[in-house]
């Protein structure tokens, strides 16, 4: 996504790496736009600390404190040194009016970015691991375009072991003895380039029941 946001170079923010640019749960009146490096996404989930994502250049983050006023809902972290945008309510409403094609593209981006980490807590939540991993080929079928038949229970991901690790929130190790478990119960199949899941509503109904416990 290219934006002509050379108005705004003033507004231009360096983080080192290994910085905290925000912490979980402080108040939080600005958010992000990633010019140069990496920005790690972390929240407490129990006692444990979880990477939620890691964000590249041309990425949003920190938006929800625009949007609902309320505290910081996970931490940033610089991965590398770091060179951002930083917006607060006052520059982002002139954003917003000044540049009406930039600010349909950023309502679009804030709506599937509250999606995405609502649904990703949703998976992180889950006490199960093999349910983790499960739920996250929902959330991939939930947001990949459909076109399948009418019925058709497979689904063709093209994903690898570490993604799949990352949403789920645990190892590669852990994740791929997982899948490796879900091909010996005849559930998915594995390639080196995709994964196949033999029926998504098997997955959907194993998901359910943990979830409800």
């Amino acid at each position: 996504m290219a934006f002509d946001l050379a108005a705004f170079t003033r507004f231009a923010r360096t983080f080192q790496k290994g910085e905290m640019i925000f912490s979980e749960f402080e108040p939080g009146d600005t958010f992000y736009l990633i010019q140069s490096g990496r920005v790690q996404i972390v929240r407490v989930v129990g006692d444990i600390e979880k990477t939620i994502d890691v964000l590249q250049p041309t990425e949003f983050f920190g938006e929800m404190a625009i949007l609902e006023g309320a505290p910081r809902s996970a931490s940033a972290i610089a991965l590398d040194t770091v060179k951002a945008l930083e917006f607060n309510r006052a520059n982002f409403e002139v954003l917003m009016m000044g540049n009406p094609q930039i600010a349909l593209k950023l309502l679009k981006l804030f709506v599937k970015r509250i999606y995405d980490q609502k649904r990703r807590f949703m998976i992180l939540k889950l006490d199960d691991p093999q349910a983790k991993v499960a739920d996250v080929f929902l959330m991939l079928d939930e947001t990949q375009p459909q076109n399948i038949q009418e019925g058709e229970m497979k689904r063709e991901f093209r994903t690898t072991v570490g993604d799949i690790a990352h949403w789920a929130g645990i190892s590669v190790d852990e994740c791929r003895q997982l899948l490796e478990h879900f091909v010996a119960q005849r559930r998915l199949e594995l390639f080196p380039d995709r994964i196949l899941v033999k029926n998504i509503n098997d997955f959907q109904r194993f998901v359910n029941s943990k979830r409800k416990r």
